[in-house]
């Protein structure tokens, strides 16, 4: 089995560069060969020697109603019967946009496109628009996508790749970037002073999911929405990962904090490629058609995404299923942890409901250089040691493991003696 996923990956390199379409995926951080997936129902995966793995990587963050949901490859089946693309409006798009408007209280309109990174730059591009200002502030360790403006000090990759930023920047460009510590507002307030009337958003992941999962401390979230509204400068949160995965609606929601734009993604394609980015009204009418902020795409709002996201959002807001995936997960975590410490191995948990992350380290994690600190040695054992008992977790330890409303006791079971028989091997 091991020997089909290594040529597989030998035939790879030959084609695409490392072998993979995105690089963590390369597992180069945690020293071994990346499994080929040949296809995954529920809560499990499986390669292309056949293995079965339980799965919680659940493809870094959409798979909230596990892979393969019946309602959602009917509606994909049903949209792909009437054609896959059209490159012109369709009825359910207002659908989609009508439901996300309708579950977060800060946006009044949205435009959908491809990607959480394309999502992401147009916000930015949206907000600089808007406010004729140049100067943007990100913050150490979140990860925003690949666009030029947010590889700078970035997380996710770039972080578990131990790449500080990326060549192909232009420095000038990279010169109108700020970025600070994430959770330090004071030092977000004297930026804002140095900075005055230069900056025209701050972006940020309301919980950093991209160096690991990271909680705002309190206070922070609240302070960036006072200061920005003081200063003339437009607040977004990047949702891509939390939008729809703590609660039906974004972070924002559970936090009562109304940012100006929003990005969001993942789970609102219901597993296929998306993003959108949305916001208050007089902001959005500032794009094209309507204003002079350029944005298009030429598969944005597609067919077979809508129909996917929309049967999604309907299972998760009919369902109700968010409190219990938030019991379920801290029960699985707590176990997990008491394992860890009767083996006497330092590790952090941090949670925000169903994603976690563990950290190899005895110290508190609230910020990039914390994060930094773990011992990425002795998890690249026992991401190995895991993936040898059928558990699949994401190879960096800078980013976050999901849970799926279709992972059962029995699969948590399983993953409690997996862990402590990984445990005992390292």
């Amino acid at each position: 089995m091991a020997d089909k996923n290594r040529g597989l990956f030998e035939e790879a390199k030959v084609f695409i560069p490392g072998g993979v379409n995105s690089p963590v995926r390369a597992f180069k951080a945690v020293n071994s060969t990346p499994i080929f997936i040949s296809r995954a129902a529920g809560s499990k995966v499986f390669d292309a020697g056949g293995r079965e793995y339980i799965d919680y990587v659940a493809s870094w963050g959409p798979m909230i109603l596990g892979h393969a949901h019946p309602g959602v490859i009917e509606a994909i089946r049903k949209a792909a019967e009437k054609g896959t693309s059209y490159g012109a409006p369709t009825e359910m798009e207002i659908e989609m946009a009508r439901m996300i408007v309708q579950a977060i209280p800060s946006m009044d309109m949205v435009r959908m496109v491809s990607s959480g990174t394309e999502a992401a730059m147009s916000a930015i591009r949206l907000a600089r628009g808007f406010t004729g200002r140049e100067k943007i502030i990100k913050f150490d360790g979140c990860y925003h996508g690949h666009a030029d403006s947010l590889l700078v000090k970035a997380g996710s990759g770039v972080a578990t790749l131990g790449i500080p930023g990326s060549p192909g920047i232009p420095r000038g460009l990279a010169e109108l970037t700020i970025t600070l510590p994430f959770n330090n507002l004071e030092a977000f307030r004297a930026a804002v002073d140095r900075y005055d009337g230069d900056v025209a958003c701050v972006i940020v992941e309301p919980v950093a999911g991209n160096m690991g999962v990271v909680s705002p401390l309190p206070r922070f979230l609240e302070g960036l929405r006072e200061i920005t509204r003081e200063r003339g400068i437009l607040l977004i949160f990047d949702e891509v990962i939390t939008g729809f995965r703590l609660t039906y609606g974004g972070y924002q929601k559970l936090k009562g904090i109304e940012p100006d734009i929003t990005c969001l993604g993942k789970i609102i394609g219901g597993g296929l490629p998306i993003g959108a980015f949305g916001g208050r009204r007089d902001i959005m009418e500032r794009l094209a058609p309507l204003g002079p902020v350029y944005q298009a795409g030429t598969l944005s709002g597609n067919p077979l995404a809508m129909a996917a996201g929309v049967a999604t959002l309907k299972i998760l807001r009919d369902g109700n299923f968010y409190e219990s995936l938030d019991g379920r997960t801290s029960r699985l975590c707590e176990a997990m942890k008491k394992l860890f410490i009767k083996k006497g191995l330092p590790v952090t948990l941090n949670r925000e409901g169903s994603m976690f992350t563990f950290f190899f380290t005895a110290e508190r994690v609230f910020d990039y250089d914390s994060a930094s600190r773990s011992d990425a040695r002795l998890f690249a054992r026992y991401f190995t040691e895991m993936l040898k008992c059928g558990i699949s977790i994401a190879p960096s330890q800078f980013e976050a493991a999901f849970v799926s409303i279709a992972h059962t006791d029995e699969d948590f079971e399983k993953t409690l003696d997996a862990c402590s028989r990984a445990l005992e091997n390292m």
